[in-house]
């Protein structure tokens, strides 16, 4: 069902109480493709990420990670999945209690059978990757906005991920930093084809990055398509939220 596609949403609906936040949503990401999410506030689009990782499920439609109907899964064979997928999300998540090292040691002690060796090559690469090589052994309240954000990606990162799943990588950041997160990002997109899912508001990054917008509206997929292709779209909310108008 899924086509050779890293990501297939299909007819997916989700409410909490009476409230509908996603109805009848479908549409699929290409293995190496980058698709950005956009929409009004409390349109879904954070749900629809928590609903690709499984956190959360669905009411009704089926969600498929490559071949696997991850909407179905659980136990071992979830989590077998999920490690095929990173998470960075909006607020970067770490562990207050713990250092940047241990952010990223734990779930590579917990979830793999690596050696210390092992584990402590994999957090120097990713820590290098995101230029955090200093701040190994800070804890998260000594880190500024964006440099926390990076040690949330690098905590994405140690499963060398097939997929990543971005929860609004600029948000709080100033433009700077927030252009230097969409670098890192568009670094794994192009050097490692990794299929990219990117929840924004940013249009400048989304323009950057994205090979294809998915808008959300009311909870429905408004439109699907490239950039150039939505700034000509007949919806007028569509026009606007792309920045058309």
């Amino acid at each position: 069902m899924s086509a050779g596609h890293a990501i297939t949403l299909d007819g997916v609906s989700k409410c909490f109480g009476n409230n509908r936040v996603l109805e009848d949503v479908s549409f699929f990401v290409g293995r190496g493709e980058a698709v950005c999410v956009l929409g009004r506030s409390g349109t879904g689009k954070s749900v629809t990420l928590k609903l690709l990782i499984a956190l959360l499920q669905p009411d009704t439609g089926h969600i498929w990670i490559g071949e696997d109907e991850i909407s179905r899964l659980e136990g071992p064979q979830l989590s077998r999945v999920r490690r095929r997928m990173g998470f960075l999300f909006q607020s970067g998540a770490l562990f207050d209690s713990y250092t940047v090292h241990d952010n990223l040691s734990l779930p590579l002690h917990r979830l793999t059978d690596k050696s210390s060796e092992e584990i402590e090559e994999i957090i120097d690469r990713v820590l290098a990757q995101v230029d955090l090589e200093h701040a190994k052994q800070k804890m998260p309240v000594e880190l500024s906005g964006g440099m926390r954000k990076r040690a949330g990606l690098a905590r994405a990162l140690v499963f060398e991920p097939e997929i990543l799943l971005v929860d609004e990588p600029s948000s709080g950041l100033d433009r700077i930093t927030a252009s230097e997160i969409g670098d890192l990002l568009l670094h794994e997109k192009v050097a490692k084809r990794t299929t990219l899912v990117i929840v924004t508001h940013n249009l400048r990054e989304a323009n950057r990055i994205g090979d294809r917008f998915a808008v959300l509206d009311h909870g429905r997929l408004a439109a699907l398509g490239t950039p150039r292709e939505l700034h000509n779209h007949e919806n007028q909310t569509v026009r606007r939220l792309v920045g058309a108008e």
